[in-house]
């Protein structure tokens, strides 16, 4: 169950790999902790959410994007990590305004599955996503003439998936 992986990654990344001390901090006894670890009983209530933040703060540290970024770009051409562009929103292709009726869903590649996950900042997502775009309507990479800068879309109304 993801709650045991959950645990044994809060347990050595943020602890330190101290079962008393995860033990303490949570109030409950370190044979507690130890049975989430293998999974013979799991976290309920308030424990399970603090469980659920504390592994979300441990994968999110910059040695974890890193790990996580050299795993995506070892998958080479098919990421497995879509993306969706809102519709309705004026994409600026070559100096001309052309809106999409409808959503536009992208495969990221590895590559750019891996440089998303390292970004930084809104602009560093935004020439990603604009790279990938740039492929969508190229009918994919190294054909037609897009580039990332030839796209604008609303940040707020984008997501991965």
């Amino acid at each position: 169950m993801q709650s045991t992986t959950q645990a044994g990654q809060v347990r050595e990344r943020k602890y330190g790999g101290n079962t008393k001390a995860m033990a303490a901090a949570y109030g409950v006894a370190p044979r507690t902790v130890l049975r989430w670890i293998d999974g013979t009983r799991h976290p309920k209530g308030a424990d399970a959410e603090r469980l659920q933040r504390e592994a979300v703060d441990v994968q999110t540290t910059e040695r974890g994007r890193e790990r996580k970024a050299k795993q995506l770009a070892q998958r080479g051409t098919v990421s497995g990590i879509g993306a969706r562009v809102g519709r309705a929103v004026n994409f600026e292709i070559r100096g001309s305004d052309a809106v999409r009726a409808r959503d536009i869903h992208l495969n990221l590649t590895g590559e750019q599955a891996a440089a998303l996950a390292l970004a930084e900042d809104e602009d560093e997502a935004r020439a990603i996503i604009g790279q990938a775009l740039a492929d969508y309507f190229n009918g994919g990479a190294g054909y037609g003439g897009f580039g990332p800068d030839d796209f604008e879309f609303d940040p707020n109304d984008f997501d991965l998936s």
